[in-house]
């Protein structure tokens, strides 16, 4: 009962400490002031140091009877400030029911690795901690993933599970035949693309994909966007796996979803530049940049086509191997009318994309159009002029003029030149306003 005491106590003391924690912040989140981000890192780092000071003084045991009392979102904030050479001592005196719970991404110890292997706890995917090849041994996993693996994980894998992974730099430019087949022990092989759709860079990622037994491989050189959602849902919803495939078939449909999403990104983008082309006047430069935001919208459409497509495809030879049970089936038909309605609007986006980039066009082309117009009217102008600057330039003006002073002479020239230029210039405005009029009136007589 003694022994509570202390705990109930400290205990009391951060929930305290979360408490002002969780007020600070919000507050702060609401108050506009100069210098918000400065003030608002030195109220945190005084909130870290209390935390810090207070679990300095706990021991292992203590801390980790404080991490199951509380809930688990508070325990995360507790848990990210423990420091990093007590963690270990604590996570042992956890009991094994959450302590995974305080482990959501396990930090690898080079951050161009990173290996995250999950288990079927209680109708959920948990993530189980790896650090050496014991621990991959000990574990009945059901989906291992890789990113940038190095050469260690992966002759770990081949060890344990007998599975030959592929290099994640080798991962691109594969023949179609090379794509999906199975072993002749049974092993699958997927290699497919994910979009990769961010504001700095968009592209399609190659992921290759072994299904071994009762478990999952996925290899790939870069951090998906799909993959996170996958392992945030597996972790949250009950009852969406039951085994390896199911995650298979949920990356597959979380890619589709993702794709929609690039698309809808895609209508929103092209209606705003919808916005400038239908105007009454583009300048050459919007013009330009136009153009630049249609092409990008243009490829990143064509990724996403490309991307469905290849989906599709590994989706068709999952079906023709017969790996898949019938409700597994039905859930891949439904991916598939899903990617079905995608081809639609990518076929869509094209043909609005095609017509929002000829508009562009013509709208150059109108502006260049005036600038020849604009010459042509100076050439019109300047002919009678330039022909009446050579007969003045003869010798026979010169006589013509012989009984006047130079000057009176070559001054009429001249405003004779400028009344012959004004003259053209009017008569050209004239018959151009008058087509203009002519036009206006069969315009009229048609409505």
């Amino acid at each position: 009962m003694h022994a509570q005491e202390p705990i109930r106590e400290y205990l009391e003391n951060v929930i305290e400490l979360l408490e002002r924690h969780k007020l600070v912040e919000e507050l702060m989140q609401r108050q506009r002031m100069p210098r918000h981000e400065l003030v608002e890192n030195l109220v945190h780092k005084q909130n870290k140091v209390e935390f810090q000071r207070l679990l300095d003084q706990l021991s292992s045991s203590v801390i980790a009877n404080i991490l199951e009392a509380l809930p688990i979102d508070d325990g995360q904030i507790i848990w990210q400030l423990i420091r990093d050479d007590r963690k270990e001592e604590v996570r042992h005196e956890i009991s094994e029911t959450i302590r995974t719970e305080f482990i959501i991404e396990i930090k690898p110890r080079n951050r161009s690795m990173t290996i995250r292997v999950f288990d079927l706890h209680e109708g959920r995917l948990r993530q189980i901690p790896i650090e050496t090849k014991e621990d991959l041994a000990n574990a009945n996993p059901i989906w291992i993933d890789l990113v940038m693996p190095e050469d260690e994980q992966i002759s770990w894998a081949r060890d344990i599970f007998g599975v030959n992974l592929p290099n994640p730099k080798e991962l691109t430019d594969l023949e179609s035949s090379a794509r999906f087949y199975v072993e002749d022990n049974g092993e699958v092989h997927l290699h497919s693309d994910f979009l990769l759709d961010r504001k700095d860079e968009s592209r399609n990622v190659a992921v290759a994909f072994v299904l071994n037994q009762s478990t999952l491989f996925s290899v790939r050189n870069k951090e998906l966007p799909v993959f996170r959602l996958q392992r945030l849902r597996a972790r949250t919803e009950f009852g969406t796996v039951s085994e390896a495939k199911d995650v298979l078939l949920d990356l597959y449909a979380a890619e589709v979803e993702y794709s929609a999403n690039a698309l809808e990104a895609v209508y929103t983008e092209l209606e705003a530049v919808g916005q400038q082309v239908f105007r009454s006047h583009m300048t050459d430069d919007e013009a330009a940049n136009i153009l630049a935001a249609i092409a990008e919208e243009e490829d990143l459409n064509g990724r996403i086509r490309r991307n469905v497509l290849d989906t599709r495809r590994a989706l068709s030879f999952l079906m023709r191997a017969r790996l898949l049970s019938d409700a597994q089936h039905n859930e891949v038909r439904e991916i598939l009318r899903d990617i079905d309605s995608l081809d639609g609007h990518t076929a869509f986006l094209f043909n609005k994309i095609n017509f929002q980039m000829d508009a562009t066009v013509g709208f150059i082309n109108v502006n260049q159009n005036k600038d020849l117009k604009r010459l042509t009217i100076i050439s019109v102008v300047f002919m009678p002029l330039n022909l009446l600057a050579g007969v003045g330039g003869m010798s026979e003006f010169t006589m013509m003029t012989a009984g006047l002073p130079w000057p009176i002479a070559y001054g009429s020239f001249a405003m004779g030149l400028v009344i012959t230029g004004w003259i053209t210039f009017a008569g050209l405005r004239f018959f151009e306003n008058r087509k203009i009029k002519k036009t206006n009136l069969m315009d009229y007589k048609i409505k």
